[in-house]
């Protein structure tokens, strides 16, 4: 047996689905992870990103990205609020001036091989027309032009996919990157868009994900539902839509698509939003279905498999915050949600929900 998880994004799968993969895994089915808009686009690959880019892509103001200079103060809070009538570093100019020289004598042992040496001054005093950075606030974060520099599109993107892989490695699955932009590179600015209707010109990667679907030849390939109304997340679900009203081949016969494609339930944001039935999902959302193709649910027990999900989910380390507000957080709606999908299903534990298509 073979399965495909299309995710729209890194992480999208585990959040959703890792119960399930984990159990296949333990059965010693083959999984293979699709993820569809892993890419940054051509518009933002040599440049910064806007702050809404950063956001929206899990980086937000809650992320420090590493400074580029070996000691950047930029990063560190301070120990206390700094006094102007404060003695420099608390210490007397004997003390000062023979820690200067053991920062000079380092200094030089560091450039040794160089025909000069930066000067290392323990003192708040610019050199060579360097900013001082005790003249800016470093209570709290702050993001300088070389911090923003460094979290270019391309950087935040390849974290993403890392974090994707060490998921795959973990969960014993294969993972294909479409790289795909992603929507904040498409044009869509602000919540009110990023969660809006899709574009008429931005059209569901149907051709892509069935050539991909069809030469790993799963028999069953699960997407998104769309439960939070994201537009790539409807993108994949909308390419499922196409999948199930495709008619039947009989030139060349293809994978037949009613009682292969399955729907999963978007998490988190099935938990925020409390879904319980298919006409909780916008109006319209599934009208491409045909009318001789029901679409069912089933329950999946992942009562063995809930923490190796709570596991899987906390390696995606750069979207832990901006989603749940810490592990333990996400942990807790991990085992909250799944509960209560486990009662609805009147299943003896927690439990993941997909809807299989089928034609009678």
């Amino acid at each position: 047996m073979a399965h495909v998880f299309v995710a729209p994004h890194p992480d999208d799968a585990a959040l959703s689905c890792g119960g399930l993969i984990a159990s296949l895994r333990e059965l010693g089915q083959n999984v293979t992870i699709l993820t569809v808009f892993s890419g940054s686009g051509s518009n933002a690959a040599g440049g910064g990103l806007t702050g809404y880019q950063r956001e929206a892509l899990g980086f937000g103001t809650k992320t420090l990205w590493p400074a580029t200079e070996a000691f950047n103060r930029s990063d560190i809070r301070a120990d206390y609020p700094a006094s102007p009538n404060d003695a420099e570093w608390l210490a007397d100019d004997d003390r000062l001036e023979a820690t200067q020289e053991d920062a000079d004598a380092a200094a030089k042992r560091f450039w040794q091989r160089a025909s000069w040496y930066r000067r290392a001054s323990i003192r708040a005093k610019p050199l060579a027309g360097q900013a001082l950075m005790d003249d800016v606030s470093t209570q709290g974060a702050l993001y300088t032009d070389d911090v923003i520099e460094a979290a270019t599109a391309g950087e935040i993107v390849a974290r993403r996919r890392v974090e994707d892989e060490r998921f795959a490695f973990f969960a014993e699955a294969s993972v294909v990157f479409l790289d795909l932009p992603d929507a904040v590179f498409r044009g869509y600015e602000g919540d009110d868009q990023l969660l809006g209707p899709v574009r008429e010109d931005d059209d569901a990667p149907v051709s892509i994900l069935r050539r991909e679907i069809a030469r790993l030849e799963p028999q069953f390939v699960y997407l998104p539902l769309a439960i939070g109304n994201h537009v790539d997340h409807q993108l994949c679900r909308d390419a499922g839509v196409a999948l199930l009203a495709e008619p039947p081949s009989w030139v060349m016969p293809g994978p037949v698509w009613p009682g292969t494609v399955v729907f999963y339930e978007d998490f988190p944001y099935a938990w925020w939003k409390g879904f319980q039935t298919l006409d909780d999902l916008p109006s319209g959302a599934l009208d491409g279905i045909p009318g001789d193709v029901l679409l069912t649910p089933h329950y999946s027990d992942i009562g063995d498999q809930l923490e190796r999900k709570v596991r899987g989910i906390a390696m995606y380390e750069s979207q832990i915050d901006r989603l749940f507000g810490g592990v333990n957080a996400m942990a807790r709606g991990v085992r909250e949600h799944t509960q209560a999908v486990g009662t609805l299903g009147r299943v003896n534990g927690p439990a993941e929900r997909y809807w299989h298509s089928y034609r009678p």
